[in-house]
């Protein structure tokens, strides 16, 4: 199986962490976001990442190369200017193609700076049963932004947890608020059905096909740990929990 690892941003939020080294390379317990969000899809059944860079690039390629892409096939895609979610996995359609022709397996999308158990073989026999374009990990907590899904989990808007307007794509009776986690398992078809261009967010993408009629759903991974890893604050309170701990 492939997954991509998105890993070009900035890392603003991490600061001073990141002031000479990409967020991929920053240490929770002794080990790089990077060497731990590889070890994850590994385990769980990837053998080829393709990881998209941008701060510091020649750092993680570097960083790669020394410890042997870690016993997996390791491709990067070099941004010159950031892509966001979206035009970066754009950009690196190309990697799943076979022959010139985009595959029928899913493929894991994870964000280098999240640390999670959520179940990603389980993420992926769900996707292979429901047929969807795409499937997002989900979580009953607080958030900057919800996504808004009916009582079949099927993505149906979002909205802002700081009073804004609800963009709604698709009827519900009965919506769920829930919190996206930074992890997706997605189906190489969508590359067929992204019109969007240069620098844009993969979840502005969903809501466009969602409101198309395109299943998108949501995993809820409640009971997982998860957290985001994008201010030194949570950095160090996940090098706590990771002691005397494996995630792998």
């Amino acid at each position: 199986m492939k997954a991509m690892i998105l890993a070009a941003g900035l890392g603003t939020r991490l600061r001073p962490l990141t002031d000479n080294r990409p967020k991929a390379l920053v240490e929770i317990a002794g080990r790089t976001m990077l060497e731990i969000t590889l070890s994850r899809l590994r385990e769980s059944g990837v053998s080829e990442v393709i990881v998209n860079i941008h701060h510091f690039a020649d750092m993680v390629v570097d960083y790669l190369k020394a410890h042997d892409n870690f016993g997996m096939r390791i491709e990067v895609s070099r941004e010159k200017l950031l892509l966001d979610t979206g035009g970066g996995l754009k950009k690196s359609a190309w990697f799943f193609q076979e022959d010139g022709e985009l595959t029928e397996q899913p493929f894991v999308l994870h964000n280098v700076d999240v640390l999670s158990t959520v179940d990603l073989q389980r993420m992926v026999e769900l996707h292979t049963r429901s047929g969807a374009l795409a499937t997002l990990a989900v979580q009953n907590r607080q958030t900057s932004r919800y996504l808004l899904f009916d009582e079949h989990l099927q993505l149906w808007g979002q909205r802002s947890a700081h009073g804004g307007e609800s963009e709604i794509v698709r009827p519900s009776e009965r919506p769920q608020a829930l919190a996206f986690s930074g992890i997706h398992v997605i189906s190489p078809r969508i590359f067929d059905l992204m019109t969007e261009d240069r620098a844009f967010s993969i979840v502005d993408c969903y809501l466009r096909l969602a409101a198309a009629g395109k299943k998108i759903v949501g995993c809820n991974v409640d009971g997982a740990y998860w957290t985001d890893l994008g201010t030194p604050e949570n950095v160090a309170r996940a090098s706590d929990y990771l002691k005397g701990r494996v995630i792998s």
